[in-house]
């Protein structure tokens, strides 16, 4: 290779050929990744769903109801019936609210 315009067009080629081959190597291992991450999350969903389908599952064959739920010592607590002694008691204090603007007044 004695002419340098021919040798330069020669080594223009091969780095153009590397440099193409490096950015499709990099494109595909990344690629490549963003796929492994994608099954990764969609695992660990499936792997959720299936945890909680179980716990529904286990609740219901154990008799338990969403009306009912646990207190720390492990009793039973009827959520209907919690609900219903907070409105009287709301209703019992706004009475002595009523009845306490009334005597200032």
């Amino acid at each position: 290779m004695s002419n340098p315009v021919l040798h330069a067009f020669f080594l223009g080629r091969a780095f153009a050929e590397v440099v193409g081959e490096k950015v499709e190597e990099s494109l595909t291992n990344a690629l490549s990744e963003l796929g492994k991450f994608d099954a990764e999350q969609r695992e660990n969903l499936r792997q959720l769903i299936e945890e909680v389908q179980a716990r529904a599952e286990r609740d219901v064959t154990q008799g338990n109801t969403s009306s009912t739920t646990t207190t720390d010592n492990g009793s039973p607590v009827d959520l209907q019936e919690t609900i219903d002694d907070l409105r009287a008691e709301i209703a019992r204090l706004k009475a002595e609210l009523k009845n306490y603007r009334t005597n200032k007044a």
